[in-house]
């Protein structure tokens, strides 16, 4: 089993996804944060598990995408690295999931 590390901008969208489902439901943000927390052990255990996304832009060709268990509006992005998990995003599957990957793909370049 690899690690999994988590770029800081997962800690926001986790932040900023949980704060708006507690709006509506307090009880249901503390499921979805435990729920990304297991899903982000299920793929340190199988990272494959997660599809391989269908980008446009070759320069995503390497990142997966895994739905949060019970939450299957929202959306892991990650990258394996050797055995390890590389978490890069956690994102509601309605947003252009493409643009906001490709722009920070420039950021780190």
């Amino acid at each position: 089993m690899g690690n999994v590390y988590k770029h800081p901008q997962v800690i926001r969208d986790l932040i900023d996804l949980a704060t708006y489902i507690a709006s509506d439901n307090m009880d249901i943000s503390d499921e979805f944060l435990n729920a990304a927390q297991e899903t982000f052990k299920q793929l340190a255990q199988t990272p494959k598990i997660g599809r391989v996304g269908q980008f446009d832009n070759p320069n995503l060709a390497d990142i997966r995408q895994q739905t949060i268990k019970g939450f299957r509006n929202y959306l892991v992005f990650y990258r394996i690295r050797d055995a390890d998990v590389e978490i890069l995003r956690v994102l509601h599957g309605r947003r252009d999931i493409e643009a906001i990957l490709d722009e920070e793909r420039d950021v780190e370049s």
